[in-house]
């Protein structure tokens, strides 16, 4: 149980700086999400910081690990996760599953915010799509979600 405090604490103090960076006015000039890449860089500093010092340091409190990698880290970005394992896969040697899994979770994360949208107008019925490049399966996640929201 307390695992999971410290989990939801680290998470609390996470999205809370997320959410205050994201007030900092920039006068941004171009469409590149410099607040987002910001937040996502800070947090594979972080947790990359975090993981030396546990690496160094066996004595660490585990629940302290858990606070600052799972909590804060994962409140803040889940992007430094994703960096962290793909470096831990790279540097085990598995430079293609590394590759696969970053152009696997880009591509695929990327292109899944796009089913919602798409898929909003179609029916149950995947006969029933105007598209026609949504399944039955899909058109009903998309109306049950749509429902509840």
């Amino acid at each position: 149980m307390l695992n999971i405090i410290m989990v939801g604490l680290g998470g609390f103090v996470g999205a809370v700086c997320r959410y205050l960076i994201g007030l900092i006015p920039i006068n941004e000039v171009t469409v590149f999400p410099i607040k987002t890449f910001t937040i996502n860089i800070v947090g594979c500093i972080l947790i990359g910081i975090i993981t030396v010092a546990a690496t160094r340091n066996n004595t660490l409190n585990p629940q302290l690990l858990l606070f600052l990698k799972v909590g804060v880290c994962g409140g803040f970005t889940t992007f430094s996760t994703f960096a962290l394992e793909t470096a831990e896969l790279i540097k085990n040697g598995n430079a293609l599953v590394a590759l696969a899994y970053m152009l696997g979770s880009v591509l695929v994360g990327v292109g899944v915010i796009f089913v919602p949208t798409k898929s909003a107008s179609c029916k149950i019925s995947s006969s029933d799509c105007p598209c026609g490049k949504f399944s039955a399966v899909q058109l009903a996640i998309n109306k049950y979600l749509i429902e509840k929201i």
